[in-house]
């Protein structure tokens, strides 16, 4: 696998991936695939300054600038892989349904209200400012889908064809696969997270698991996850153990009648801990706790940023 430095690595035959360690909040992947004169960018980055630098490099190593990406396609609503949008002139820009909707809940002006009032929130305040103060969402303009579509949709790039598979509800509500079978290459955003802690804001976990398995299934010599360096079937693998084991963990808290914030301070993590983002174990198990539960209303975001800002503490 490639070394996991920031910048382009050239995948071969016309397919890229644009890296951002450590892999963290916010410092997310995205990819591009070039034939003839066509090339479609997956996923943009967090802001402004990231997405133009990353499109700068790559009109510099393939000639591909912002004006000659044809398509985009947004592989989930989560705002380190779409608050760059709005610097892809005339592309079209391609999301599932269910993500374009979603892009609606946290737009910019959110993050950026939230980071301005992060300084009178005391410890919460600091973890949101450890996790998102290296970004600058003022001046974003939120640009949303301008294609959408449901279950998987074929398009082609240049005589290339692209396979959009949509595999949410799992991450977020419409997580999206992009599969390159004749560049044996697959970019999956936030399905895969790799030396990194996945968090499911949405589940179940069930949906996320068969995502993975969906790709171990895959002819591909590469997986371009969202977070972290490239990786084989074994770091597929995993993902899919993290959710398993902290699936099985969770049921039996919740079986017992521990409360989900008890349960996510008294899950052992053992070898995952030494994944980035440990923390997110607090978002994950109030997911599993919804699913058990059957609710769709669970801790608002403040109360789970404020029991990650917790356990990162401790």
């Amino acid at each position: 696998m490639a070394h996991y430095s920031k910048g382009l690595q050239d995948l071969g035959r016309g397919a890229y991936a644009y890296l951002q360690p450590d892999g963290g909040w916010g410092w997310s992947n995205a990819g591009l695939i070039v034939d003839g004169e066509e090339a479609l960018l997956v996923d943009t980055l967090f802001d402004e300054h990231l997405t133009k630098e990353m499109l700068d490099v790559m009109k510099d190593a393939t000639g591909r600038g912002p004006k000659d990406m044809t398509t985009l396609v947004n592989t989930h609503a989560n705002g380190d892989h779409c608050y760059g949008n709005h610097l892809v002139e005339g592309a079209e820009i391609i999301a599932s349904d269910a993500s374009a909707k979603e892009m609606d809940e946290v737009p910019p002006s959110v993050m950026a209200a939230m980071m301005g009032a992060a300084g009178d929130m005391g410890d919460l305040g600091d973890y949101l400012v450890k996790c998102f103060g290296a970004f600058d969402f003022e001046k974003i303009t939120a640009t949303k889908p301008t294609r959408t579509f449901s279950g998987d949709l074929s398009l082609k790039v240049g005589d290339k064809e692209v396979a959009l598979i949509e595999v949410g509800p799992c991450h977020t509500h419409g997580d999206v696969l992009v599969h390159v079978p004749e560049d044996r290459v697959v970019y999956t955003g936030d399905v895969l997270f790799i030396d990194g802690t996945p968090i499911m804001w949405q589940g179940p976990v069930s949906n996320w698991i068969k995502a993975c398995d969906r790709i171990q299934a895959m002819d591909v010599d590469y997986i371009v996850p969202g977070h972290g360096p490239l990786t084989d079937k074994a770091g597929v693998q995993k993902v899919a153990d993290y959710l398993s084991y902290i699936d099985g963990q969770a049921r039996k808290r919740f079986d017992a009648g521990m409360d989900w914030k008890e349960a996510a301070r008294d899950i052992a993590l053992g070898d995952y801990s030494s994944w980035i983002d440990s923390e997110r174990i607090a978002v994950n198990v109030n997911t599993l706790y919804k699913e058990y539960q059957g609710s769709e209303s669970g801790a608002d975001i403040f109360e789970l940023f404020g029991m990650m800002a917790e356990l990162a503490k401790r």
